[in-house]
């Protein structure tokens, strides 16, 4: 079921969830939190998508922030609030609410938000793209007791992790750190079968790639070894390759799905390792509202302290001046023979 409502006010959306429920005949949803997404029209139907998937592990009232950038000058002083209500089968398993926020109310989404949330349920503020530096001290990122966050989808990953360690608080999380759950998983599982000293890691991955720089963080900070950062073509991240004195563990995906585990004394096996969707990585974050300790350690070690591969220098171009029929000056004296002497006739 759907309600468009056009200039509208919190207290008439409340109303309209209220009567939308009774018009289905469920007047009370068993809901566990309030999902707040923050997005632009471009990105807000995926996002919309992930969140109702996700639903059906979290039955949760999602509400869409989306803020209408004005044209004109005169419409940005106008502030107008639109809204769409959306219960049953349109809302995966909770409720929807998708707000459209004109003019100067651009700048106060807060108050707008803020009497749509479940009371006494935990707050959850994603923000698909366009995070904010600082989400704690955001207006709306002070509502969440989690806050999450994509650098996958930042223009310059790698400075972004550096905004988020510089102003991270307890609560903030990364999408890009969910992706390498089941490698941390694996890896982990590997060093408690054998128990081997790692004496250097290398992280294989695509260049740009916040995972492969979070893994490869994770790893020095927890085994206190140099870590070494390759590139590769991908997809996403393809290798790690932890050195021992008996022999090197190797994970590896080259496809993006299979990998393969190696490991000293042992015959190589395939293990699943697929890359997981918006929605898998959205419903793993909502199972936990606590803050997420490794997350930040690995977080904060920092990226500058990783050693990066440098690529190998081009051998110099010989210039087309520097042939010795072009050459002029000191240097082309100096290149020359010497003149031989010439014979001077015997005086008579």
């Amino acid at each position: 079921m759907k309600i468009d409502l056009t200039e509208t006010t919190s207290s008439k959306i409340n109303a309209a969830l209220v009567q939308a429920r009774r018009d289905i005949g469920t007047p009370a949803i068993g809901m566990v939190l309030t999902l707040v997404i923050v997005t632009d029209e471009e990105n807000a139907y995926d996002a919309l998508k992930s969140a109702n998937e996700a639903s059906h592990e979290h039955p949760s009232r999602i509400v869409v922030v989306i803020k209408r950038v004005s044209r004109s000058p005169r419409s940005r002083r106008d502030a107008r609030l639109d809204a769409e209500v959306r219960v049953g089968a349109d809302a995966g398993t909770g409720e929807t609410v998708v707000l459209r926020l004109h003019g100067e109310l651009v700048h106060h989404a807060q108050s707008v938000v803020l009497p749509l949330l479940l009371p006494d349920a935990p707050v959850v503020v994603w923000w698909p793209d366009g995070a904010p530096s600082d989400l704690a001290g955001d207006p709306l990122g002070a509502l969440g007791q989690r806050r999450i966050t994509d650098t996958y989808a930042c223009e310059n990953p790698l400075r972004a992790l550096g905004e988020r360690a510089a102003a991270y608080a307890p609560g903030d999380t990364d999408l890009s750190w969910t992706r390498i759950t089941p490698w941390r998983s694996m890896l982990a599982a590997a060093l408690d079968q054998q128990a081997l000293k790692v004496t250097s890691a290398a992280v294989e991955g695509e260049d740009e790639n916040p995972s492969c720089e979070l893994l490869a963080m994770w790893l020095a900070d927890r085994l206190q070894v140099p870590v070494k950062r390759t590139h590769s073509q991908g997809p996403g991240l393809t290798s790690v390759r932890l050195e021992t004195k008996d022999g090197d563990i190797v994970l590896d995906r080259a496809d993006g799905s299979l990998a393969t585990l190696c490991m000293p004394g042992q015959p190589d096996r395939g293990v699943a390792l697929k890359r997981r969707d918006t929605a898998e990585l959205l419903a793993e974050e909502l199972r936990r509202l606590d803050p997420d300790n490794t997350y930040e350690a690995s977080l904060k070690f920092g990226v500058a302290k990783l050693a990066a591969e440098a690529p190998a220098p081009a051998p110099a171009k010989a210039k087309a001046s520097d042939s010795p029929e072009t050459v002029t000056g000191p240097k082309a004296d100096a290149a020359k023979p010497a003149a031989k002497p010439t014979k001077k006739a015997p005086a008579k």
